[in-house]
């Protein structure tokens, strides 16, 4: 059985880090908690579950406060989570199993992050991310911010899910401000940074200046794909938002020059032919995003529910408004089968028993 050290970086935790701990402590066989300023009980509660805690200066730069983290690990692999992460108990367990049946040629294991969920707790975003290396030394976090570990070697890719569950808002200027620095710094931002900056001034609302660095970042030939189709999708926010509705349409199409087409996407295109009362066109796309084949390998950002719910409660919608209400009754038991407690989808069933 291989061993693991859990490293993680906190800062006024208290809230969370037990929970997370008391999941963990009996899956790692070494747990790393750097601080990087708490003035709550964040070390304390570290101590109590067997965390060897150290204290690290804050230099608003995230990958150097985990690669100090990562450089006290001593056991085979390392992996890393947050303090408001999640991990059930069928996950611990088979995390445990991970342990004793892995092959030790695997260098990274990739797992999938789970970061968005409905009022139910239903998945509604998901990615893999990099969650598990080797301690050899080769794998080291990269960026200030969005600080990520270049997958290599020898990936595999586990189904295991780690869970980001948020009990408190955090610091929704803490990422902006880093990214204005490192500009003010004369720092230039490599093609990742500039795609997670231009996300980041579209979350404070400042479209125009978002458009601006999604269209520069689009232009770098070494980007990587999936940012450049999220960006699309991204600028095609924007410009909604600033109600240029064409030039919201042709950055979703602009999406298609990079791969087939994504749900998300599809989805999206969907929702302006329905706003048009183009009924028919989106039907269309809405029955392209139920085809399109996930690839979670890929790494890409997915919308779980532009699979699913949201074609079908869409095209629930369309086919009624054509006058179709026995198709449109069809895609409204879709819906309800996924999400019966939605509220679009209560609201569906009043309309449709009236109807009976």
């Amino acid at each position: 059985m291989v061993t693991v050290s859990l490293c993680m970086i906190v800062k006024n935790e208290e809230a969370v880090l037990g929970r997370i701990l008391g999941q963990m402590e009996h899956v790692a066989d070494e747990i790393i908690v750097v601080d990087t300023g708490s003035t709550d009980r964040t070390k304390e509660i570290a101590s109590h579950y067997g965390a060897q805690v150290y204290d690290y200066e804050w230099v608003q730069d995230f990958a150097a406060a985990r690669n100090f983290a990562c450089s006290k690990a001593t056991m085979d692999y390392w992996m890393w989570l947050d303090a408001d992460d999640v991990v059930r108990t069928d996950q611990q367990e088979a995390l445990l199993e991970l342990k004793k049946t892995i092959d030790p040629a695997v260098d990274l294991v990739m797992m999938k992050y789970l970061t968005g969920f409905d009022e139910n707790g239903k998945v509604t975003f998901s990615y893999n991310r990099e969650r598990w290396m080797k301690n050899n030394g080769n794998y080291i976090w990269h960026g200030k911010v969005h600080e990520v570990v270049i997958p290599s070697g020898n990936i595999a890719y586990s189904p295991i899910e780690i869970e980001h569950r948020k009990v408190k808002a955090g610091d929704s200027d803490r990422n902006l401000n880093i990214y204005e620095k490192m500009i003010a710094d004369g720092e230039a931002l490599e093609p990742r940074h500039q795609f997670y900056f231009g996300r980041e001034l579209y979350y404070h609302q400042r479209y125009q200046e978002a458009i601006q660095v999604f269209e520069t970042f689009l232009q770098h030939p070494d980007a990587w794909v999936e940012n450049k189709i999220d960006a699309c999708l991204q600028l095609s926010y924007c410009y909604s938002s600033l109600e240029q509705r064409e030039q919201s349409l042709t950055a979703l199409f602009h999406s298609f020059i990079y791969d087939l087409p994504r749900a998300e996407i599809c989805c999206q295109i969907g929702r302006h032919l329905l706003e048009k009362n183009a009924y028919r066109q989106a039907i269309y796309w809405y029955e392209r995003a139920l085809a399109v084949k996930r690839s979670d390998q890929s790494g890409g950002f997915v919308q779980e529910d532009c699979h699913d719910y949201i074609p079908y409660i869409q095209l629930c919608v369309c086919y009624d408004r054509l006058g179709d209400q026995k198709q449109a009754y069809v895609y409204h038991k879709k819906a309800k089968k996924l999400k019966p407690e939605a509220k679009a989808v209560q609201l569906n069933e009043q309309y449709f028993k009236k109807l009976r």
